[in-house]
């Protein structure tokens, strides 16, 4: 059950820490998918096999791309603030010595994010969209598997992407944070 937001009772957030603690103590079950979202703990959709396929098709395609000037995660966490930690489905990253393994990146780190929407399209969109806009993500790629649409988010202003822009036929994309890198993206949806 979700409390109103007006019930007049407080609401304790739970921070980055609070929530690794409880992933070492074992709180979470193993393979159990969760984020943390401004101080709550969400549930991820199971991967299902269209999910992960476009997975393995978009990590080809981004490293072929970027070589060694950025960093590829996969699935990994991006701590945008004490209360936030989300797992987008692909990071690119700024290159950095120890491939982040001395600690999370963060918002200034982040060149890309990307989401692939299975059964999260409302969520990724409409939370998560606006949660990166307001740690100034420079970008956000958003794909609607149902549907085959890439929805593309730049220029983050005031908690909104002033530009979104959606096509069922991507092409070539350069960053908007790293103009000199071009990903391909014609063979998305095939």
């Amino acid at each position: 059950m979700n409390l109103p937001a007006d019930i007049g009772v407080k609401r304790r957030s739970l921070t980055v820490e609070a929530y690794h603690r409880m992933g070492e103590a074992g709180i979470f079950a193993p393979g159990e998918r969760v984020e943390l979202i401004e101080g709550e703990i969400v549930e991820m959709a199971p991967i299902g096999s269209r999910h992960s396929g476009l997975v393995n098709r978009i990590n080809h395609l981004l490293v072929q791309s970027v070589g060694k000037r950025a960093v590829v995660s996969v699935q990994n966490p991006v701590r945008l603030s004490r209360l936030s930690e989300p797992q987008p489905d692909f990071a690119l990253l700024k290159p950095r010595a120890d491939d982040y393994q001395a600690a999370t990146p963060l918002p200034e780190d982040v060149l890309l994010l990307v989401e692939i929407a299975e059964s999260s399209l409302r969520y990724d969109r409409e939370l998560k969209a606006p949660l990166y806009a307001a740690h100034a993500i420079p970008e956000l790629w958003v794909i609607d598997v149902a549907e085959k649409i890439l929805w593309i988010y730049r220029e983050p202003r005031e908690g909104a992407y002033a530009r979104v822009e959606k096509t069922q036929r991507p092409g070539s994309l350069r960053l908007a944070a790293a103009p000199d890198i071009e990903v391909d993206l014609g063979a998305l949806f095939s």
